[in-house]
């Protein structure tokens, strides 16, 4: 699967409560949530960002409280993948069970600014910097992960798979 976006860069250590706010906590409305994704870095966030977009993060993307608010409201405004230096444990999980696609790739981060044009393979892992005309290798997704992002999340997949 291949994505192609332009890049909104964030910093370190973006916790669940700066990607969706607790006050938002109230709605498990994907749309609703995407409203707010992000507001407190970047207010116009989610009026600016468009479908396929990525966000590039530094380390420790997504720590703070497990809550799949957090995926929900990245994927639900457009988001087509988290590309960060690290991410925490808890949301890892929550991204691939929403469906969100999400890669490490440190060297990435740094040689990477908001703007930026991105491809991105999940199956190989090979990030194209289209506007810096330069190639990065991150881990591949697994192929079970993969399969849960095409289905849109666990729960999609558990159904297609007739389990429930």
């Amino acid at each position: 699967m291949k994505l192609k976006g332009r890049v909104w860069k964030f910093g370190s250590d973006i916790d669940t409560d700066r990607i969706i706010p607790a006050r938002y906590l109230n709605t498990t409305d994907p749309k609703e949530l995407a409203q707010h994704c992000m507001e407190d870095e970047d207010p116009e966030f989610a009026k600016k960002v468009r479908e396929g977009d990525i966000i590039v993060a530094d380390k420790n993307f997504g720590c703070g409280s497990s809550r799949e608010h957090a995926p929900i409201a990245i994927k639900a405004c457009g988001v087509s993948c988290v590309i960060a230096k690290s991410f925490a444990r808890i949301f890892y999980r929550n991204a691939f069970n929403t469906g969100l696609p999400i890669l490490e790739c440190p060297e990435l981060v740094d040689q990477t600014e908001t703007g930026d044009e991105l491809e991105v393979d999940i199956s190989t892992g090979i990030i194209r910097n289209i506007t810096k005309n330069k190639t990065f290798r991150a881990q591949p997704i697994p192929p079970f992960m993969q399969e849960l992002i095409s289905a849109g999340g666990l729960m999609e997949w558990i159904k297609r798979k007739g389990l429930v």
